[in-house]
């Protein structure tokens, strides 16, 4: 069955070196567009960590936050540079001994001096890495289960939707030949009052050929007809089991093409209020195709 594209997943771990939450939050978009929040020494797994999201979704904008407490500090991967700052206290001492005085080394100084520090690798632990990517996976799975239960509630009430769309069809259908009638009788008299007011002759061929004019313009058989396949097809395409929006989408404006033809051709204040009925019906199931993946 289709999928909203709207969902919400988190998952959250809790081991002795580290805690983690992801949460996922998603819109409905025309493209798939992930956004990632996340400590910035995570970006070198960002990469691979799209193509797995991308095995849960083909659409709509994602957002992924990541909430991370690393309890271990050897997981950092953070070293100071000892050697360095013995190296400068002594020489401050010799500084300060010259100079008769006494040298206090002040630490707080020495935590903001980003020299003496070093990261050991931009690649963060293997073991915090793979907690990561099974979180990650375990939050899409969650979000992806949201995104089918919203999914099946929108295609309930779209199969609802088709069968209101089948009633007025049907009702178009059943009022257009009564138009047809009414027309021709309509035309046949005013060709006569015509004729009488010119004086001229009535002719069978000529009527025939009028009526024959008249039918074949307000004729919506085939109309009615497409317009029918198209709702089955829209029925079928809602059992899909994936990227069915794009199909349902486009299923919809040759929908809305037929009926605007109908109404068009008709010429029937009957026939234009059912138009109308049908494509505000349609609008509805439209807004909700355009959250279907």
């Amino acid at each position: 069955m289709p999928v909203s594209m709207t969902g919400f997943g988190r998952f959250e771990t809790n081991e002795d070196a580290w805690t983690h939450v992801w949460e996922i939050k998603s819109v409905n978009g025309r493209f798939l567009d992930v956004k990632w929040r996340m400590p910035g020494y995570l970006r070198s797994l960002e990469n691979g960590w799209e193509k797995i999201v991308r095995k849960y979704a083909s659409r709509g904008r994602v957002d992924i936050s990541l909430n991370l407490e690393v309890l271990d500090a050897g997981i950092l991967g953070v070293t100071f540079n000892e050697t360095m700052a013995k190296a400068m206290f002594e020489q401050m001492e010799k500084l300060a001994a010259s100079r008769g005085e006494t040298f206090e080394p002040d630490y707080n100084k020495v935590l903001s001096m980003s020299s003496l520090w070093r990261d050991s690798g931009s690649e963060p632990d293997p073991g915090l890495a793979e907690s990561l990517t099974a979180g990650l996976e375990a939050a899409l799975k969650d979000w992806v289960n949201s995104r089918s239960v919203e999914g099946d509630a929108m295609v309930v009430d779209l199969l609802s939707r088709i069968e209101t769309l089948r009633g007025f069809e049907a009702k178009i259908a059943e009022r257009i030949p009564e138009v047809l009638e009414e027309k021709k009788a309509n035309l046949k008299q005013r060709i006569l009052d015509m004729l009488e007011s010119a004086g001229a002759e009535f002719s069978e061929d000529r009527m025939l050929q009028e009526v024959a004019h008249l039918t074949d313009k307000l004729d919506v058989s085939e109309e009615l007809t497409r317009l029918d396949a198209h709702l089955d097809r829209l029925a079928e395409t809602l059992k899909l089991k994936s990227n069915a929006g794009k199909k349902l989408d486009f299923l919809m404006q040759e929908t809305f093409r037929e009926i605007n033809t109908c109404g068009n051709k008709a010429n029937d204040s009957s026939v234009s209020q059912l138009v109308v009925d049908f494509k505000a019906e349609l609008e509805r199931c439209r807004e909700q195709v355009q959250n279907i993946e």
